[in-house]
């Protein structure tokens, strides 16, 4: 098996190659594996392996999932969210459902339906309650987790919507479209209060973060609606098709930057006031200061495949690109973790809870990992 490791497009190498053989199984039902020249196998047990290469400093401990369901949805799964307290999962999938189940076994309990049309994107309000989601039908909905009903309905994009973000608590949203535009919604009267931004250019992701004291975000050219709630002293970012990752005031609609990266940017996250990360369609993840955006902080390379979601968490982040690869990067921890399973199927979007992370992939199925089989 191919032993990966990350590395920066600074310091590029060819990839090192090498295998693993399994002698057997032990008496404890653990394999004892050797590793091939080059390579040296730390640890092992029934849920993990962790490989090193000391020519080159790098390590990778492989996790397989704790749990697979793969009862939730017949095709391939674009999007999925975890709860707030952990209990619950809503998933959409290209089978044209949009489900929520039990995070726990994955088991069935509400079908959410009312989009024409794909569903690319849901996620759950922070009171675990209440779902958000996008589709190709152009409509942003609010649903009911207790009774799958749809309690409001946003109209207003003229293209398919891409991604989402929630402000603060939830009264207000914001959504980036096909359409080229990023609009703020107020979930209390189902009106938009606003373009923020046109950029002639389809959004493929949005995030919201608060900004660090030291970011000049501008001041609004008009007095802001009382119905927009939180968006002070925030930050919105705009992964771009055209190759941009533009940043602005959220309440002031005022540019903070506009970076331009290798290839069309599909996801962004923030990691603090003033560190973010960005992924595009050729496999570069950019991580950038707002302080001074002109140059990456890092640019982290592993393969050519697109990077599709990035999650901050912890002291670091989670990536997942379109060749299957999904891996955790811990600044406390000096090896990568691997998250194994989805072979060369790509890993659309990762969630959270806790010590468990679960994934979606193009497969079907929904891989639910457990940090302490570490």
């Amino acid at each position: 098996m191919l032993v990966p490791y990350l590395y920066s497009l600074q310091n590029r190498k060819p990839s090192l190659y090498g295998s693993l053989t399994c002698q057997g199984i032990g008496l404890d039902g653990i394999p004892e594996v050797t590793a091939s020249e080059g390579f040296i196998v730390n640890e092992i047990n029934k849920k993990s392996i962790h490989i090193s290469c000391p020519k080159e400093s790098a390590s990778s401990k492989f996790l397989a999932p704790y749990t697979t369901f793969s009862r939730i949805h017949t095709k391939s799964i674009t999007c999925l969210d975890i709860s707030s307290g952990g209990g619950l999962g809503v998933s959409s999938s290209t089978d044209g459902t949009m489900k929520i189940w039990q995070a726990s076994n994955g088991e069935l309990r509400r079908v959410l339906e009312g989009h024409v049309f794909d569903v690319n994107c849901c996620r759950f309000f922070p009171s675990g309650l209440v779902v958000l989601s996008g589709g190709m039908d152009a409509q942003l909905k609010i649903w009911s987790a207790e009774d799958a009903s749809c309690v409001v309905t946003f109209k207003g994009h003229k293209g398919g919507i891409l991604d989402t973000a929630i402000v603060d608590r939830g009264r207000n949203v914001v959504s980036g479209s096909r359409d080229g535009t990023a609009r703020l919604w107020d979930c209390g009267r189902s009106a938009c209060l606003g373009v923020l931004a046109d950029c002639g250019s389809s959004i493929n992701g949005v995030a919201v973060g608060a900004a660090d004291n030291s970011i000049n975000l501008g001041s609004p050219e008009q007095m802001p609606s009382e119905r927009e709630v939180g968006t002070e002293a925030k930050m919105l970012l705009l992964a771009r098709e055209d190759k941009k990752l533009q940043c602005l005031g959220l309440q002031s609609r005022q540019p903070v930057f506009l970076f331009i990266g290798s290839d069309a940017f599909n996801c962004c996250t923030f990691l603090s006031g003033f560190l973010l990360l960005a992924g595009t369609q050729d496999g570069n993840i950019y991580q950038l200061d707002v302080r001074s955006p002109g140059a990456p902080v890092q640019v982290i390379h592993r393969s050519g495949a697109p990077v599709l979601s990035l999650l901050s968490f912890r002291d670091g982040f989670i990536a997942s690109q379109g060749d299957g690869s999904c891996f955790i990067v811990q600044q406390d921890l000096d090896y990568v973790t691997e998250l194994t399973g989805a072979d060369c199927d790509p890993v659309y979007k990762v969630a959270t809870w806790e010590k468990q992370i679960y994934t979606c992939c193009r497969d079907g199925l929904v891989r639910r990992y457990q940090l302490s089989d570490l």
